[in-house]
């Protein structure tokens, strides 16, 4: 007999999964037309047009990213020309989009016209905030058409006062024999020497239509102001009473609010050009850029990953598949992974395990509450080269939620309520939750002996709740839960109220 029962259940699951599949198969659509809001994880991923003119998920140049401590960043992707801080905002432009970029797809030209690109600081950014300037970068790259003396890459003048003396104060950053000199004049507080002007002098001959990496950096901690050319030192100075490591630092100051011009009086392209608030955070991540440029490739080779939120769905919920519309050029790829589970607050980077799946082949034994996508794209061989990702539909089914009793009854006791039902309608069902609470349609109870509201009160159709408050009023409705899985709570039947006293 119990083998026959077995058997029975064994073919009722079945065809409570076939069911199932034919009649709750559900989708979830990432990008397409809905975009890639659900995608919060993208590291060296950006957006590209995708096929209809949707949104694609493709793999970020080299361009440079801003980081907590920059301050400035002209990256001049996509033909713009604006700061990708915010902190700035350009008063004049006469600088062109190019595309003939060495990091990312944009550069920028200058045709040695008067003026270039004049930018305005807000309140709190660099060049904008009167006082101790701490520890600095600015750095660029170049590919000068001529190399002349007297061509201008950067300017900033202003003015301070020192002991009621107005000053004047400059940063700049020119030609001079074929290489590029750096003055900073009455920047650094208590430095006198040569009228308070410093000099860092590159020896490097700049090369015509050659890119070239420049990078000026001083360190508040140790007075260190150097100048290096594709991360190689070619110029440095200690800001410091003896002119060497170790005595009283002459700290940099920026005196009055003032506009930064960016190329006023240079002819050729200017990429990337950045303001950064530090400098010993970030110069091995600049070092490991320049690296990367000055390698052709426009991709890194290590590719880049992105990840969806945890997808909501329903419990006991089955994953199919995953069908992505892609477009993957020879060489290229993209391994698709996706992960589930029914409580996604403890998860970690690799909790619940990432399961390799392939685009659109069957998924197997991967049921839950949340599900995440995630996906690395990687480039051709000479880092030329992205796929693409322009939609991802997951198919799921979600089994179906038992029907509620059609009809309840509520008897009160002494300090108790008994409950009566018929059983479900639905085959599905393997059990009962039982509500109760002390409002209508609010189920928060926490009184009874046999705990706390929902009671799982199993296959039965009579209950008995105890503990209860006589004179008070307390309502309930009852819940069938499946019996494939028990997780599966189906809706709440038609409430009932009764109140407990002595007969």
């Amino acid at each position: 007999m119990n083998y026959i029962r077995k058997i029975s259940f064994y073919l009722l699951f079945i065809s409570l999964f076939a069911f199932a599949e034919q009649f709750y198969a559900e989708t979830y659509l990432l990008g397409g037309k809905k975009g890639w809001s659900d995608v919060n994880v993208r590291n060296g991923i950006t957006t590209g047009t995708g096929r209809y003119g949707n949104e694609s998920l493709v793999l970020d140049t080299n361009s440079r990213k801003k980081n907590p401590y920059t301050d400035l960043l002209l990256d001049f992707e996509n033909g713009g020309f604006s700061d990708t801080t915010g902190n700035y905002t350009i008063v004049e432009n006469t600088l062109f989009s190019s595309k003939k970029a060495v990091m990312g797809k944009g550069a920028a030209l200058s045709r040695g016209k008067s003026g270039g690109l004049v930018l305005s600081g807000t309140p709190g950014s660099f060049f904008s905030t009167e006082g101790p300037a701490g520890s600095f970068m600015i750095d660029f790259w170049l590919c000068p058409s001529i190399v002349e003396n007297g061509e201008i890459i950067f300017s900033w003048r202003s003015s301070r006062n020192i002991a009621g003396k107005i000053v004047y104060q400059l940063i700049t950053a020119s030609f001079y024999q074929d290489k590029i000199m750096c003055v900073f004049s009455n920047i650094f507080d208590g430095y006198t020497e040569d009228s308070g002007d410093v000099y860092l002098i590159g020896s490097r001959k700049l090369i015509p239509e050659k890119w070239s990496h420049h990078s000026i950096c001083f360190t508040e901690d140790d007075g260190m102001l150097l100048y290096k050319v594709d991360g190689e030192v070619e110029d440095i100075q200690f800001m410091t009473e003896t002119g060497h490591e170790g005595s009283s630092i002459f700290p940099a100051y920026i005196g009055t609010s003032a506009y930064v011009s960016i190329c006023p009086k240079y002819t050729g392209l200017i990429d990337d050009f950045s303001v950064t608030r530090s400098y010993v955070n970030i110069d091995a991540e600049v070092d490991a850029e320049i690296a990367e440029a000055l390698n052709p490739k426009r991709y890194g080779s290590s590719g880049g990953h992105f990840e969806s939120v945890p997808i909501l769905t329903k419990p006991g919920t089955i994953m199919n598949s995953l069908k992505a519309e892609t477009d993957i050029p020879p060489q290229t790829e993209i391994h698709f992974y996706i992960r589930g589970g029914d409580n996604y607050f403890n998860w970690t980077q690799d909790y619940p395990e990432w399961i390799p799946v392939k685009n659109g082949e069957k998924i197997t034994g991967l049921t839950g509450l949340y599900f995440q996508v995630a996906a690395d794209l990687f480039p051709d061989g000479t880092g030329s080269v992205t796929p693409s990702v322009s939609e991802i539909q997951l198919d799921y089914t979600v089994l179906p939620e038992p029907q509620p009793p059609y009809k309840v009854s509520a008897q009160k006791g002494d300090g108790s309520v008994t409950l009566s039902w018929s059983y479900s309608t639905d085959d599905t069902a393997g059990g009962y939750y039982i509500y109760y609470g002390t409002r209508p349609g609010e189920y928060l109870g926490r009184y009874a002996a046999e705990g706390n509201s929902p009671i799982d009160v199993g296959n039965t159709t009579s209950y008995t709740i105890t503990g209860l408050k006589n004179g008070t009023i307390y309502y309930f409705a009852v819940a069938a839960w499946s019996k494939v899985d028990s997780r599966i709570r189906g809706p709440l039947s038609k409430e009932v109220y009764a109140r407990p006293g002595v007969k």
